[in-house]
C-alpha cells in the first residue's frame, strides 16, 4: 500500500505543476483577450469591409482605415504573429509599444497609438495582452507603406476607404 501511495504522490507532484501552469496560461490568454477587447484594439487594428463593417474574420491583421498626418498617412499594423505583424517581437517588445509607444528598433510609434491611455497598465495585464496577440492565428497582411503628405503643420484626421 505505501509503494502505491508513493506512486500516485510522485506521479501527482509531476504532472500537478504542469496542470496548474495550463490553467494558468489559458487564463493569462483570457485575460490578454479581453484587455484586447476593452482597449478596442480591432477598433483600428481590424481591416473593415466597403460598408465599414469590420471583418472579423481578418482578426487584428492590420486597418484599412489610415490616419492622415503631416507627416503622411499611417496604417494600423498587422498584430498578429505573422512575419508581416509582430512575428519578430518578444513579449517584451510587445510591452513596450503598448506601454511606452517604442518599436523594438527605439523609434516611436505613430501619435494615432493611444499607448498614453495604456500606460498604466500592470506588468501581469501588459503580458497578458502581449501573450494573447502572439497566440492568434498568424495572419499575412501587409500594411501600405506611409503616404507622403505636403502638410506643414502638425495634425491627424481618419480617411477612410472610397
Amino acid at each position: 500500500m505505501t509503494l502505491k501511495r508513493t506512486l500516485a504522490f510522485a506521479a501527482l507532484a509531476v504532472t500537478l505543476p504542469v496542470m496548474v501552469s495550463a490553467g494558468t496560461d489559458s487564463d493569462k490568454l483570457q485575460r490578454g483577450a479581453y484587455l484586447a477587447q476593452i482597449m478596442d484594439c480591432a477598433g483600428c487594428h481590424m481591416p473593415r469591409g466597403a460598408g465599414g463593417e469590420p471583418l472579423a474574420d481578418a482578426g487584428l491583421s492590420g486597418g484599412n482605415i489610415g490616419f492622415e498626418m503631416a507627416d503622411g498617412t499611417i496604417w494600423p499594423p498587422n498584430l498578429t504573429p505573422h512575419a508581416t505583424g509582430l512575428g519578430g517581437w518578444t513579449s517584451a517588445q510587445i510591452i513596450n509599444a503598448v506601454r511606452y509607444g517604442v518599436r523594438p528598433d527605439g523609434r516611436a510609434l505613430s501619435p494615432a497609438m493611444p499607448w498614453m491611455a495604456y500606460s498604466a497598465l500592470t506588468p501581469e495585464d501588459a503580458g497578458a495582452l502581449a501573450a494573447y496577440l502572439m497566440s492568434v492565428e498568424p495572419v499575412e497582411r501587409t500594411s501600405p507603406d506611409p503616404s507622403k503628405s505636403d502638410h506643414s503643420a502638425p495634425f491627424y484626421r481618419v480617411v477612410v476607404p472610397d
